[in-house]
């Protein structure tokens, strides 16, 4: 089992950047791959971006690509988000989650969870 703390949430205006943290402690990081996944009020909670635990396949959404990256630091365990070119749509609770599955993009593939850290982007 692996716990996940995010971290580094906050508001910004339009444009700006924030970069989320999730530390994992529990079982061997390095084994799990890492995901990101987003919940807007009244929206359902949807996948943001993954990368595999050996940090060679990485997946995002069309709505992030080009300005979110993830990476992860398997010394310390963690994983980041780095959000660049913040819209008012990228509000939402942002919540770190891992799966021992080799890729995923769903909510199902992944058992463990943090309990988010809220993004606020003002225009």
């Amino acid at each position: 089992q692996v716990q996940l703390v995010e971290s580094g949430g906050g508001l910004v205006q339009a444009g700006g950047s924030l970069r989320l943290s999730c530390a994992a402690s529990g079982r061997t990081f390095s084994t799990y791959t890492m995901g990101w996944f987003r919940q807007a009020p009244g929206k359902e909670r949807e996948f943001v971006t993954a990368i595999s635990w050996s940090g060679n396949r990485i997946y995002y959404a069309d709505s992030v690509k080009g300005r979110f990256t993830i990476s992860r630091d398997v010394g310390k365990s963690t994983v980041y988000l780095q959000m660049n070119s913040l819209k008012p749509e990228d509000t939402a609770v942002y919540y770190c989650a891992a799966t021992l599955l080799p890729a995923g993009m769903t909510l199902s593939q992944y058992p463990y969870w943090g309990q988010g850290t809220q993004v606020t982007v003002s225009s």
